[in-house]
Order: structure tokens, then C-alpha cells, then sequence
């Protein structure tokens, strides 16, 4: 099974963990184990993973395909920064920490730049799921 590869060990199987606990929650809530169910089981942190240089070598570089609109000088690196600063913006208010105070002050700017982004990546995968995306989008109204 490729995520035994020992290329992996120093992400300590990190792709083979993921399944393994996605089966397993799966399992305990009484589940059918399926292909379809583990992939929707799995956390943002092993879909940017994926991107890492381990995985993404392992994979023969494939999931690049995931972003057909990208421009030509994008390329793994840019994107794996870009998916994990999101990843972390979004870690950081799921543990509700601060997103949006330097010292004592109110700054926005940092959430901001991850929702462009956010749409700038959601453009390169299918620019109708920007648009549809889009629509619901109420973060500068309410950072406003």
C-alpha cells in the first residue's frame, strides 16, 4: 500500500493515520465503511497534506490537476503555502483565537487577504464555484 512508503516515515504516516481514524469514527457512529465515506471523513489538514513534498511525490504530483485554472507559474510549492495559510486562518478561529487584533487594535486585513485567497484558489479549481460561492459571501459586510 503506497502510504507504508518509507518515504512517508517522517510524516509518520500521516495519510495512513488519517484513513485508519476516518475509518474508525466511521465505524463507531455505525457506518458502513466506504471509499466515499472516508474521503468525506477527512480533516482540511490532510487535503493540504497532499501538497506536501512527501505525498505530493508519492502521488506523481496528480492532485496539482485539482486547480485546471491556475496560472502556468503556480506550482506545488505556491499552492501548498497558500492552502496552509488558509488551513491555519481556519484552525485559528475553530480554536477561537484571535484573527483579527494586533496589540489593541481591530485589524481586518489579515482576514482579508485569506478570502481573496480563498477565491482565487476556488477560481483556478471552476470559476462557476467562485460565482456560486460568491453569493453567500458576507465577510467585508460584516467586517465593514
Amino acid at each position: 500500500m503506497f502510504m507504508n512508503n518509507i518515504s512517508l516515515a517522517r510524516t509518520k504516516y500521516f495519510l495512513k493515520t488519517s484513513v485508519v481514524k476516518a475509518e474508525n469514527a466511521i465505524l463507531r457512529k455505525g457506518g458502513v465503511v466506504s471509499s466515499g465515506k472516508i474521503v468525506a471523513e477527512q480533516t482540511l489538514g490532510f487535503w493540504t497534506s497532499l501538497f506536501d513534498v512527501p505525498h505530493y511525490r508519492l502521488i506523481g504530483g496528480t492532485v496539482i490537476h485539482a486547480f485546471p485554472g491556475k496560472p502556468s507559474h503556480v506550482n506545488r510549492s505556491l499552492l501548498s503555502q497558500r492552502l496552509n495559510r488558509i488551513r491555519e486562518f481556519r484552525n485559528r478561529i475553530y480554536h477561537n483565537e484571535p484573527v483579527c487584533f494586533t496589540g489593541t487594535t481591530v485589524d481586518f486585513s489579515r482576514a482579508r487577504i485569506i478570502r481573496l485567497e480563498m477565491f482565487e484558489l476556488l477560481s483556478w479549481m471552476d470559476a462557476d464555484l467562485l460565482d456560486y460561492v460568491m453569493a453567500f459571501d458576507e465577510i467585508i459586510a460584516k467586517i465593514s
